[in-house]
């Protein structure tokens, strides 16, 4: 049995990687995580293959060419993300259910490509003022960094409805329970 696409997309700040990570937690939906590949070099003890599949700027534009991705783009000049077909068709072959977690172009991108195989999901704060609140609190971000999540998160917000279920996330519990009716019911259809 193939596996199916499940595709994450929100606002940073909006709780999508706890959302995901819960649902990763839960074997019975046989759920296993695409990897980006990214252009810019390693980070820490960020491992080529676990993290990200690291290329050179060249070897991206190369596969770029070679229309080897489902959705790719440039953050900033020489800067690449994007999602490889080849990794994703090797986990749907093997019956997993590949989750996506991708800014709000590329979730709309890969839902073009698979369609009906996929399931759209936009996880949305409660309001941009609590996302302001919560950048603040982790600490994590300076003023300016936080203002432009913030002017970021205004814009993704307009793509809400472009996905097939938005969840709002002002209960975490509730959240994570609402994504896992919502994907059990979908790959169990």
């Amino acid at each position: 049995m193939k596996g199916k696409c499940l595709i994450f997309s929100a606002p940073s700040g909006s709780g999508k990687s706890t959302i995901v990570n819960y649902l990763l937690g839960h074997p019975e939906l046989r759920m296993a995580f695409s990897i980006s590949a990214t252009s810019r070099a390693p980070r820490g003890t960020e491992q080529n293959g676990v993290e990200y599949f690291f290329l050179t700027e060249e070897e991206f534009r190369r596969r770029i060419e070679a229309d080897d991705f489902l959705e790719y783009e440039e953050v900033y000049a020489g800067c690449f993300y994007g999602t490889l077909k080849e990794q994703v068709y090797k986990l749907l072959d093997e019956g997993k259910n590949v989750v996506f977690d991708v800014d709000v172009k590329g979730g709309c991108n890969i839902k073009r490509f698979f369609g009906d195989r996929a399931l759209s999901m936009f996880i949305q704060p409660p309001s941009v003022q609590e996302l302001e609140r919560r950048l603040r609190n982790r600490g994590t971000d300076s003023d300016e960094m936080i203002a432009k999540r913030v002017a970021k998160a205004e814009y993704e917000l307009g793509f809400a409805p472009e996905f097939d279920i938005t969840i709002v996330n002002d209960d975490l519990e509730t959240a994570c329970l609402q994504a896992l009716q919502a994907v059990s019911s979908f790959i169990n259809a």
